[in-house]
């Protein structure tokens, strides 16, 4: 055989064991997002559900209690942003705020779910 003819036969070769590889496939169910669809939810909803998840998420970490939370939204319109709610503030009564860790630990966890400032949150002990 010819140094051509085996060129020809390990491209082959290659060619077929790239087409006999497994292939993965998509799934077709979209990804879930954090929010909720701003399209069936009026704004006061889409608040009321996000201050429930919050608290629920902060009464189970160590050292926070019993926690308390307002959000204040606004909902933005524009080219790109259409009904869209953006937190603008958060304001937290929790049990556990006489500690600086658990305050600051609060702080954190708002500042990344919301993307906001820590000047925007307002953290207090509860009575």
């Amino acid at each position: 055989m010819t140094k051509q003819q085996w060129i020809v036969i390990l491209l082959l070769g290659l060619l077929l064991s790239v087409i006999a590889l497994p292939v993965s496939k998509k799934s077709s169910t979209p990804k879930q997002t954090i929010l909720m669809d701003n399209s069936t939810q009026s704004t006061d909803e889409i608040q009321s559900s996000l201050e429930r998840r919050l608290q629920n998420i902060l009464e189970n970490v160590e050292g926070v209690g019993e926690v308390k939370v307002m959000l204040m939204t606004e909902e933005q319109q524009g080219i790109y942003r259409s009904g869209e709610t953006e937190v603008r503030g958060v304001l937290i009564a929790a049990e556990g705020a006489s500690d600086p860790v658990v305050v600051q630990k609060i702080q954190q966890a708002v500042m990344a779910l919301f993307q906001i400032e820590a000047h925007k949150i307002k953290i207090m002990k509860m009575k």
